[in-house]
């Protein structure tokens, strides 16, 4: 068995151990932390504000805009449109979006904020990036910029 957090491997020589040796995997390992680091300090923040992450998601990215298709919603948010028919029906209970049935296309339905989602949206995002701003903000222009090229960059290799 092979133990990637610490690259030990039961079998010296197999190729299970070649495998644990791979030079990209101190990298995914740090990647993979970075995010976790970054999704529980973001989504502790949101939950402070009474909402989920994805609730948070769907409510930033509606907000300023004259809603939205599910399907370009699904698109823009990265939530499958299973999961965000959940997330759209929580929104509208709690009175922050309501399901609009355009006259061109009665089939579908486009998702708006209500003027309390708007306002939900003017109080908490803005607060979100000013509190995510506090770990971003000590990172320099330029290790911002190298950070996004190479996230970029192994997104376009997936």
């Amino acid at each position: 068995m092979v133990d990637l957090m610490n690259g030990n491997a039961a079998n010296p020589g197999s190729p299970t151990d070649e495998a644990a040796k791979e030079a990209f995997i101190p990298a995914m390992r740090e990647l993979v932390r970075a995010y976790q680091a970054f999704a529980a300090y973001s989504a502790e923040h949101v939950r402070k504000m009474g909402l989920t992450p994805p609730q948070f998601d769907v409510i930033s990215t509606l907000g300023n805009t004259t809603g939205m298709p599910l399907h370009k919603l699904a698109e823009k948010t990265l939530i499958t449109k299973g999961t965000l028919t959940g997330i759209v029906d929580r929104l509208e209970q709690k009175g922050l979006l309501q399901r609009v049935v355009p006259a061109a296309n009665r089939r579908s339905f486009i998702a708006v904020l209500t003027p309390e989602g708007e306002r939900v949206f003017e109080e908490v995002f803005p607060a979100h990036m000013a509190y995510l701003k506090k770990r971003f903000g000590q990172l320099s222009e330029r290790e911002l910029e190298q950070t996004e090229m190479v996230l970029a960059r192994l997104r376009e290799l997936f």
